[in-house]
């Protein structure tokens, strides 16, 4: 069966799409607490963390050394970045300003350069066939969910609507249907790239949760939740990860 390139483009434009139901779980939580704002950060962290585990243990199969290369440079764009941003209190997204917008901002760059990597993966995938390019997709297309509910809960509980959370949780999986086609059309070119841009997502992720993530959720609720909620949250997705690759 001959693929299009309008398939390719398709199918990966349904995984971007995918990311914005992540935001749907806050439509219930109207007037989130400062607890709640310290036990989501908790809950993004854990996400991350699990994300990144997948990340590099998917890398590992192209290459040790260019994952670790990879994930270098990505601490060292978050950390350059972050330095950037720091004093420019004038940063706004939406309803966000200074600060919170800053955190915004870094986390959506992060979850946006991750995604690139899973857009050359979906292109990649339909090179091999179709019953894999729609294998992968559906697999990256449920993993970007909780990815869309990672941003959404930096997003919301500081003041952005459900909507723009998920209009932002896309837009952060834009380069999938981007980036699928021409890695559709130049498999043997891009392929080698995906080791270092795993890495990169990964490393970036880590940092950002190191940094930033796990800090703020220490500061708005008690140690013990913020422990439990982020190996609760670290558990379920690894184990959402290991029920998508056992399927």
């Amino acid at each position: 069966m001959s693929i299009s390139v309008l398939t390719v483009f398709l199918y990966a434009l349904a995984t971007a799409l995918a990311t914005g139901l992540g935001a749907l779980p806050f439509a219930l939580v109207r007037q989130p607490t400062r607890s709640w704002l310290g036990i989501s950060n908790a809950i993004a962290a854990g996400l991350m963390l699990a994300a990144s585990a997948g990340l590099f243990r998917e890398g590992f199969a192209y290459g040790v050394s260019q994952v670790l290369v990879g994930a270098a440079l990505g601490v060292g764009f978050i950390v350059l970045t972050g330095r950037w941003l720091k004093n420019d209190h004038g940063l706004r997204i939406g309803k966000l300003k200074g600060v919170d917008a800053r955190k915004a901002l870094l986390i959506i760059g992060v979850m946006t350069l991750h995604s690139a990597t899973e857009g050359i993966g979906v292109g990649v995938s339909f090179g091999g066939g179709m019953a894999l390019g729609i294998f992968i997709t559906v697999a990256i297309a449920v993993h970007n969910i909780p990815e869309g509910l990672a941003i959404s809960l930096v997003l919301v509980p500081r003041g952005e609507s459900v909507s723009r959370a998920a209009a932002w949780s896309v837009f952060s999986s834009l380069p999938q249907p981007i980036l699928a086609v021409p890695a559709f059309l130049f498999v043997a070119a891009f392929e080698p790239f995906l080791p270092y841009g795993l890495g990169f997502a990964g490393g970036a992720m880590i940092w950002m949760v190191l940094a930033e993530l796990i800090p703020d959720a220490l500061e708005d609720a008690p140690i013990i939740s913020v422990v439990i909620t982020v190996l609760t949250s670290i558990l379920a997705m690894l184990a959402f990860q290991a029920v998508l690759r056992g399927s």
